[in-house]
């Protein structure tokens, strides 16, 4: 878990998670829909889980339910983690 939790920590930690599924570096953006990028749901509960256990913020995988774009993911961990 890092020391420090801002914006600039979470967007690298998401940006590798998905690169880590499978998805290209180039095509993550914050309005890239996560269908579009091939992130099915159990992506969604595996990136949940590293989320919350590597970054500490208490997320549920139920909470990327209704959630389409990797704007969406930053936005409610950002929210989550209190930092908006």
């Amino acid at each position: 878990m890092p020391d420090t939790l801002d914006l600039t920590t979470i967007e690298t930690f998401i940006v590798d998670a998905l690169v880590e599924l499978g998805v290209e570096r180039s095509d993550i953006v914050e309005d890239a829909a996560l269908d579009e990028l091939e992130i099915d749901s159990l992506d969604m509960v595996e990136l949940s889980q590293s989320i919350k256990k590597q970054l500490g913020i208490p997320v549920k995988p139920k909470d990327f339910d209704q959630l389409y774009t990797v704007g969406e993911v930053l936005a409610l961990c950002r929210q989550k983690a209190g930092l908006e």
